[in-house]
């Protein structure tokens, strides 16, 4: 269940993290006044369940009331990645002085969340984890434990984060335990000139399991989810729509986001995130492939799996039942690894699909999965 960005931001709130004056509205009209009363100057921010608003248009800083309205009238109703604009956030613009990335998010498979955190946010983090990941600092976080003062000033320093973001740190961590969240980012987390720490932008997504607790967003969160995430949630999968040309499957949050990254190091972006979490059942894998198979923008499928009590065996299997479901029209690599790899391994071999190929490392599925997507974007393209 994400919450849109306004909402994150009244969690943020309502937890003692600073965030800009701001308010919500579906009107131009409005929100010329909403801009008059912050002092005139405004951001005008697209309120979509989906990234990439900057690059799409869907951020504008307004000079005045009127240029705040008219950003409003051209945003209102523009489509970003498949989702309709309805209303739009103005915020008080920030004098920055730095850019920062947090956010916690859970990892399925080591049963723990995970710290991920780096100096150099803002709208290019992806491309600072792809080219140097060193400059992103990952932490694992034990639930019981949770994060206190000491495991916030580790986590900064490991960031190279001032200390000053010890505080928004310790109070994120109270978001995600006390909201039920599964993910809490800020990108960017700011520094003022004037000193202080900044919560400009936020994603949050929430426990689905716990919607009866957080019955305050209504049902606004399903009527406005990505065709496919919405699809993907139907079917139990937890799955999030990227803007690349990589599907990417894999069991367990963290072994899902580092796949993503060495993707991403390779040349290529990946579709999706989808976690398949402990089960890999031909049902799962049928689930999973069919949603993955069916944007558009997909060129190559990357099957990531570490075997622990799921067996890769099992998931072997899984695949070759779903492939008698599901007609596979793009190049699929898949990566076993763990228990039971080799007997895994074999049953992709006895089953000889013509699109199905495997890789023994992580990096090498990667690179393959990225060739064979960029191989068939470069055919699109001359046909």
């Amino acid at each position: 269940m994400d919450l849109y960005e306004h909402q994150a931001r009244e969690l943020f709130e309502e937890h003692g993290i600073v965030v800009p004056r701001a308010e919500v509205t579906d009107s131009p009209a409005r929100a010329r006044d909403i801009a008059r009363a912050l002092g005139g100057r405004a951001v005008v921010k697209a309120q979509v369940k989906t990234g990439g608003r900057g690059k799409a248009g869907g951020v504008r800083l307004a000079a005045d009331p009127a240029e705040a309205e008219e950003a409003a009238r051209h945003i209102l109703g523009m489509d970003i990645k498949g989702h309709t604009v309805g209303t739009v956030m103005l915020a008080e613009p920030c004098d920055i002085e730095r850019e920062f990335y947090v956010s916690y998010v859970l990892d399925r498979a080591a049963g723990r969340f995970l710290a991920i955190a780096s100096a150099e946010g803002g709208m290019d983090i992806e491309e600072v984890a792809a080219q140097r990941p060193e400059a992103v600092a990952r932490i694992p976080v034990d639930p019981a434990v949770g994060v206190h003062t000491a495991t916030a000033v580790r986590i900064a320093d490991a960031a190279g984060l001032p200390p000053q973001t010890v505080d928004t740190l310790v109070r994120l961590w109270k978001v995600l335990v006390r909201e039920d969240a599964l993910l809490v980012e800020v990108n960017p987390l700011v520094r003022t000139v004037d000193g202080r720490i900044v919560a400009l932008d936020g994603k949050v997504t929430l426990d689905d399991n716990a919607r009866f607790r957080q019955s305050r967003w209504g049902d606004e969160q399903s009527m406005s989810a990505d065709p496919l995430e919405a699809r993907a949630g139907a079917k139990g999968l937890n799955y999030v729509k990227l803007d690349g040309a990589v599907g990417v499957i894999g069991n367990g949050a963290g072994l899902v986001m580092s796949t993503l990254d060495v993707v991403a190091g390779c040349g290529a972006r990946p579709a999706n995130f989808l976690d398949i979490g402990g089960g890999a059942s031909a049902r799962v894998m049928a689930d999973g492939l069919s949603v993955v198979l069916s944007d558009p923008d997909v060129r190559s499928v990357l099957v990531n799996v570490f075997g622990g009590i799921t067996a890769c065996d099992a998931v072997a299997d899984g695949i070759v039942r779903a492939l008698d479901e599901v007609r596979l029209t793009k190049p699929l690599v898949v990566r076993l690894d763990g228990n039971n790899a080799a007997r895994g391994r074999a049953l992709l071999d006895a089953r000889a699909h013509p699109l199905v190929e495997q890789a023994t490392t992580m990096d090498g599925a990667a690179r393959r999965a990225a060739r064979l997507a960029t191989a068939a974007a470069t055919a699109g393209q001359a046909g």
